[in-house]
């Protein structure tokens, strides 16, 4: 049987080094940790009709400060699962930074793509809503930039 041989990444670094902050204790009260159904969609783009869908996924935001999607409009083979930290930013509100990686059908990457959300829990705890903007990388040939509104 041949060695395993280390994996590494192709190319210039595309990423800095990043520390982890505790924004929850264990035991929160915090009404954002959870799971959540969202959805995304346009608002106020230039070429993207209002209302046209741009995600929509399973969230969970976790008491550590923690965040991961899985996006149900992407196909897994393209990259799925996004990660991402918040933080509160109010009574009810919070600031979500999150990154997905993405690859095209044939599995050529074609870089990450950064989704920033700023939302408001409604006093019930059992919806929010916000803005977010999606932004993909330089790396892609066609970049993008989507703003919107989350349900």
């Amino acid at each position: 049987m041949a060695p395993v041989q280390p994996q590494h990444w192709q190319g210039p670094a595309q990423f800095i080094p990043a520390s982890f902050l505790l924004v929850a204790d264990k035991g929160s009260d915090d009404r954002m940790v959870g799971f959540w159904k969202v959805k995304f969609v346009a608002e106020g783009n230039p070429d993207i009709p209002d209302g046209t869908p741009i995600d929509d996924g399973l969230a969970q935001w976790h008491s550590d400060g923690a965040e991961i999607m899985n996006s149900c409009l992407r196909p897994p083979v393209t990259g799925n699962f996004c990660l991402g930290v918040w933080q509160k930013s109010g009574r009810s509100s919070y600031k979500l930074n999150h990154f997905g990686l993405g690859w095209d059908a044939n599995g050529d990457f074609t870089g990450p793509a950064r989704i920033a959300e700023e939302v408001t829990v409604d006093h019930s705890g059992n919806h929010y809503e916000g803005t977010f903007t999606n932004e993909a990388s330089p790396q892609q040939a066609a970049g993008y930039h989507k703003e919107g509104h989350c349900l």
